[in-house]
């Protein structure tokens, strides 16, 4: 899929570190930097919702949201989670976790407005995906492919017991697959993966 809209900067980097906030009682409150450090993203996670609902916004303000991550299902295991773009509202794609094959080792599917196949997100080792699952504290790592199997990005988790960091790296500067959608996905999994997996 090419890029055919005009992108907010923070889109544009090809690498990112997402943080999870450690004292967030309710919901989850998501920081996201850039290479150099400074923050490109600002995310919170809705609380006391049955559906979840994540808000993406360029920074602390939240004066301008840029993406909306949000599930129709109640506690699904293969819920579907749409993305749409904040300005103007549109489905740019969405992402159904694979319920059975998450059990052992965690797989998504990535799919365009339209209800495309156009990507996959999995867990990079099975031997690792279920070390996680026993011993919480084995970080994750994920590998996102477009449709055909090219390596789009990989996902890293940061070894802390404390605070939650994830490690995007884009690998082209012309992804087959929109990358408010990848950004989406790093924001996602940060959320509700340890909960669900």
């Amino acid at each position: 899929m090419t890029q055919s809209v005009t992108l907010h900067p923070s889109f544009l980097h090809d690498h990112y570190l997402v943080r999870r906030k450690f004292w967030r009682v309710f919901g989850g409150e998501f920081r996201v930097f850039d290479r150099s450090g400074a923050l490109v993203f600002f995310s919170e996670q809705a609380a006391f919702r049955l559906r979840e609902d994540f808000r993406v916004y360029p920074d602390e303000r939240q004066s301008e949201e840029l993406l909306s991550i949000k599930t129709e299902q109640i506690i699904d295991l293969a819920a579907t989670f749409k993305v749409h773009d904040g300005p103007t509202g549109k489905l740019i794609g969405s992402l159904k976790r694979k319920a059975l094959k998450s059990l052992v080792k965690d797989e998504w599917t990535i799919f365009d407005p339209t209800g495309m196949e156009i990507g996959l997100v999995a867990e990079e080792n099975l031997a690792l995906a279920l070390l996680s699952r026993l011993i919480g504290l084995i970080p994750q790592s994920f590998v996102i492919t477009s449709h055909g199997g090219t390596k789009v990005a990989e996902i890293r988790q940061q070894f802390n017991p404390f605070i939650l960091k994830n490690q995007l790296t884009i690998a082209s500067p012309k992804p087959p697959i929109d990358r408010r959608l990848i950004v989406a996905t790093v924001i996602l999994l940060a959320g509700i993966e340890r909960r669900q997996g």
